[in-house]
């Protein structure tokens, strides 16, 4: 899968995806440090990308305006980094990358939810 990391994700969530094999590109190595949240949203859509970010605005942006794009949110600080990046690779086994892009999952230690984007 290919990944998109808001500049806020931590690098060794980068990384932990990058060992997983799959496609990673940052914000901040792309110059997007300072993009607003539409834009990256746009960005990672537009290369089929989801977008991995630690923050929660997201939600407002894809169920009340309605802007497409697949959003993985992690819910971690650096002492959960562990148990989300579990979860997060139980999120990448179970559910395939059609389903992802058209959803918004919130991943957190030990548990996700997956909702799907409005049409």
């Amino acid at each position: 899968m290919k990944f998109l990391l808001d500049q806020d994700v931590y690098a060794c969530t980068a990384r932990f995806l990058a060992a997983l094999g799959h496609d990673v590109s940052r914000a901040a190595d792309r110059g997007l440090s300072r993009a607003d949240d539409e834009l990256l949203l746009s960005t990672a859509s537009a290369e089929g990308r989801l977008l991995v970010t630690r923050d929660r605005d997201y939600g407002g942006l894809v169920f009340v305006r309605r802007l497409s794009g697949g959003v993985l949110y992690l819910r971690m600080t650096p002492a959960t980094v562990s148990a989300v990046h579990a979860e997060l690779a139980t999120v990448l086994q179970l559910h395939e990358e059609k389903e992802l892009r058209r959803a918004f999952v919130v991943i957190q230690p030990g548990q996700h939810r997956l909702r799907k984007l409005p049409p």
